[in-house]
């Protein structure tokens, strides 16, 4: 059985071609594989920094390596390149980071490896892409596979652009008011919370609390710096575990549940649009698609249609019985069921449930926008009101 090739984060100085230093972080499972992964880019390592365990990611590739390769692979092994070669021409066009991943992949193909192996030995795929990879080795229609994973990757990858791009202004608002705020507190307020009390000015409670807190927050920036920097490293390190969360909670919101559920279906889709292709049975195609629905009630649901299908249940009646889908989507599938033509209805389901995550995800996304410009202004807000108190006051007595 193989395992996972171990990942080491580096900080590195190479020489690059013309003479330049370059300075980087990558990772690889020793120096002398950097060292390798730098020379195939013409650049020679001079020194290295190991960098903490935690800071390796042994994830997986990003959305857009999962879209360059499965779409190298799909152009080249339909026109009857040796997979060998196919690889050769993928490691060209990857990022750098991920070239010597797909570079080792080559050496255990070209060495007798299945292709499904190689992925599971150099990490980075997860457990349903190994799977169809290994279906459409055993049906010899890799190249077909490669072509439904491109497409699901791009739907993915369209539905996440949708959402950077939304939420950069509510986070560039949020970034301006929290620096704002912090400048305040550490500059402003203190300063004339100073010349206010040696004026002998009274100050409301209100005031007093907040110029007292700036204060504070002045004289013990040091420390408050230090915890700031310490819950980033705690979030970057449980950071699945925030993830993880923050789905669970994406799945009770009234506004959000559609959208979630629309999208952990259009994954299921996609995966048993693959599956199926490759010619794997329903049970054995439902058995590697339910590992990519988290939506705890439709997994649980679609565990008991698998379970009950291979006892010899009805799938037309199955089906309908998992009522987290769509009445429509149902129906569909009852319908492809009879027709015999499974495959089309799943790759039709799954980019109907895209589309239907890309239309309602932008008024949700557009939701934390006013929100965050509500907060940025009560918190700005709260803290001219503590300058301005007393201020006003002063400005009462001074009248009469």
């Amino acid at each position: 059985m193989t395992t996972a090739s171990h990942q080491n984060a580096f900080l590195y100085i190479a020489l690059r071609p013309g003479g330049g230093k370059k300075y980087g972080l990558r990772q690889a499972p020793s120096i002398p594989a950097l060292a390798q992964s730098l020379k195939a880019e013409n650049q020679l390592l001079l020194r290295t920094y190991a960098l903490p365990a935690w800071t390796a990611s042994a994830g997986a590739f990003k959305l857009k390596d999962h879209a360059t390769l499965n779409e190298q692979l799909a152009q080249l092994l339909s026109r009857g390149v040796p997979l060998v070669e196919a690889l050769d021409v993928v490691s060209q066009t990857v990022r750098p980071a991920v070239r010597p991943r797909i570079l080792k992949m080559r050496e255990l193909v070209a060495a007798g490896s299945s292709f499904a192996d190689a992925c599971k030995n150099v990490g980075g795929f997860d457990n349903v892409t190994i799977a169809v990879y290994r279906g459409a080795e055993r049906s010899g229609d890799l190249a077909g596979a490669a072509r439904e994973l491109m497409h699901t990757v791009r739907r993915q990858l369209a539905v996440s652009s949708k959402a950077t791009t939304l939420l950069i202004y509510p986070l560039v608002v949020l970034s301006i008011s929290v620096l704002v705020f912090f400048i305040m507190m550490v500059g402003v307020v203190p300063r004339l919370g100073a010349a206010l009390e040696q004026a002998d000015i009274p100050l409301p409670a209100y005031s007093r609390i907040v110029m007292r807190s700036g204060m504070f927050l002045r004289e013990n920036i040091l420390i408050f710096a230090g915890v700031l920097a310490l819950l980033a490293v705690l979030a970057f390190m449980a950071r699945r575990a925030i993830i993880a969360a923050g789905a669970g909670i994406l799945r009770k919101l009234p506004l959000a549940r559609e959208v979630v559920l629309a999208q952990e279906s259009a994954r299921f889709f996609s995966v048993m649009g693959a599956m199926v292709r490759t010619g794997v049975t329903l049970g054995d195609a439902l058995a590697v698609a339910n590992q990519a629905v988290t939506h705890p009630v439709l997994r649980s649901q679609l565990d008991r249609l698998r379970q009950r299908l291979i006892e010899g249940g009805l799938l037309r009646t199955l089906i309908e019985e998992v009522s987290s889908l769509p009445l429509a989507t149902r129906r569909l599938l009852v319908a492809a069921e009879r027709s015999g033509d499974m495959e089309s209805a799943f790759s039709t389901l799954a980019q109907d449930m895209t589309a239907e995550v890309q239309t309602p995800s932008s008024p949700l996304l557009a939701v934390p926008e006013p929100i965050l410009i509500v907060v940025m202004f009560g918190v700005i807000g709260s803290l001219l009101m503590a300058v301005m108190l007393p201020m006003l006051t002063l400005s009462s007595k001074i009248s009469f």
